[in-house]
């Protein structure tokens, strides 16, 4: 199975949290098929934000998400 990853963001309530301001306006940079790749996205898109300490970006782990029942061995 492939291993997803879903990379988005938009404006926070509180950066420490993940209430989105407007969920509807949230940013969806990609879907990536590894870590690797999920996380080169999230750099670029947290580094073109990185003066607004509103905007955050994240990553999820769809294939955790589909199959919640498979050990994971790695990211």
């Amino acid at each position: 199975m492939s291993k997803l990853h879903l990379v988005f963001g938009g404006r926070v309530r509180d950066p420490r949290g993940l209430d989105f301001v407007s969920p509807e306006q949230v940013e969806i940079v990609g879907v990536f098929p590894d870590y690797i790749g999920a996380e080169k996205a999230w750099r670029a898109a947290a580094q073109r934000t990185v003066d607004d300490a509103e905007m955050k970006f994240v990553v999820v782990h769809l294939h955790r998400l589909l199959e919640p029942d498979l050990e994971s061995d790695g990211a």
